[in-house]
């Protein structure tokens, strides 16, 4: 005996949001509270269907992720699929990397495994026109409503192919986000990538020119040769890896600091030498994550006349306070060996309420020693790195330089 799935395929269930009815329950549902769901579902299932129903409340919660990439007003009037929330670019970084493409005198490109759209929006925002490529009939029927939604649907056509089969002729460029992530979480070989890493640079390459998003984590024995790899943070979080084809710098490192657009660059034959070790400084530099996975620190070292606590760990020290966008600095205040009592009557004879504690090259987690020294009282803040200086297991307290 057979039987078959009541339900709508996930792409009419799409196709009925983008009705007149569809458009009016996303309106009403546009705020739900996620613990008033069940109430809303009920009351509105008298007038409409379940499943439309069901879809406007789960597009509700989507838009309501979005807000952190896509900012309030386009979360609001754009649509998601969960995948497409969990892996779109955040606009700030899709955003600059569109208008490096426009600086290169781009003005078309070929958006190969595009999602929901926002690498498409931002080219299109830039004034570059797309063909926008994936392979989900859900989601390219998601993308071109964005497209519609953000007003941008002359200058991106989607198109459902399979991107290894679609011609590029007559596009300026290349863009690949190939898939990262699979029936078991993400994907860290370069090779399982959907396409795999080796598709996708020959997809530019043959282009001449653009851009390859992958994993910030990427083995730097994996990145191909002739290419500029650029690690990108936002705020503080590494965010992307992407590599350039057909940039004035080849073979190259980048680390680009948002909101600011600060960069650091160094050819790979003239990277400066490893910073030397030296004792702790009156100060500690804490580089920013864009710029350790492009092994830069060594950059940062020479624009603050410092020394690396250890041969092995991402921490620079001087005796001079040099403003840098690519580290935080901070004021040593103690330096003592790693003991937990210690630190934990040096915290209450200073009054220290609040604590941060970063760690690197240190076997404790953050969480373990705060429940140690608690419990914390007074007006003062702290911080505290768990590291290692001259291989020894070492605490450094002291507080960021305003």
């Amino acid at each position: 005996m057979s039987t078959t799935d009541p339900r709508p395929a996930p792409e009419a269930q799409f196709a009925a949001l983008l009705t007149d009815e569809g458009r009016a329950l996303l309106d009403e549902v546009r705020d739900t509270d996620p613990a008033r769901e069940l109430a809303v579902a009920t009351r509105l299932r008298r007038d409409h269907p379940a499943e439309l129903v069901n879809a406007a409340l789960a597009q509700a919660r989507l838009r309501q992720r979005a807000v952190a990439k896509f900012g309030a007003e386009d979360a609001a009037r754009m649509f998601f699929t969960p995948d497409g929330v969990e892996q779109a670019t955040r606009t700030s970084v899709a955003a600059y990397r569109a208008g490096r493409m426009r600086d290169l005198g781009v003005t078309s490109v070929a958006d190969l495994c595009c999602g929901i759209g926002g690498d498409a929006l931002a080219l299109a925002r830039a004034g570059i026109r797309v063909l926008a490529v994936d392979r989900s009939p859900l989601t390219c029927a998601v993308a071109r409503a964005n497209a519609h939604a953000l007003g941008l649907a002359d200058l991106i056509e989607v198109r459902e192919a399979d991107v290894t089969e679609v011609a590029v002729d007559g596009y300026d460029a290349v863009f690949v986000d190939p898939a990262r992530r699979g029936g078991r979480g993400r994907i860290f070989d370069p090779e399982a990538y959907s396409p795999p890493l080796s598709l996708a640079v020959d997809a530019v390459r043959k282009a001449g020119r653009g851009a390859l998003k992958i994993a910030p984590g990427v083995p730097h024995e994996a990145v191909p040769e002739g290419v500029e790899t650029e690690w990108i943070s936002d705020r503080g979080d590494l965010k992307e890896a992407v590599l350039w084809f057909g940039t004035d710098a080849p073979d190259s490192r980048r680390s680009t600091l948002l909101p600011g657009g600060a960069t650091l660059t160094a050819a790979l034959d003239r990277l400066p030498p490893d910073p030397p070790v030296r004792p702790v400084g009156r100060y500690l530099y804490e580089p920013d994550p864009a710029v350790i996975r492009a092994r830069l620190v060594a950059s940062v070292a020479e624009r603050v006349s410092g020394g690396l606590l250890d041969a092995t760990i991402a921490y620079v020290t001087s005796d001079e306070l040099r403003p840098t966008p690519f580290a935080t600095a901070y004021e040593v205040t103690d330096h003592l060996p790693f003991h937990v009592k210690r630190l934990k009557a040096l915290l209450r004879e200073r009054g220290v309420g609040t604590l941060t504690v970063k760690k690197r090259g240190s076997a404790v987690e953050p969480e373990e020693l705060r429940r140690k020294v608690q419990p914390l009282k007074g007006p003062h803040a702290a911080t505290v790195f768990l590291t290692r200086v001259a291989g020894a297991p070492t605490m450094l307290i002291g507080h960021p330089v305003a």
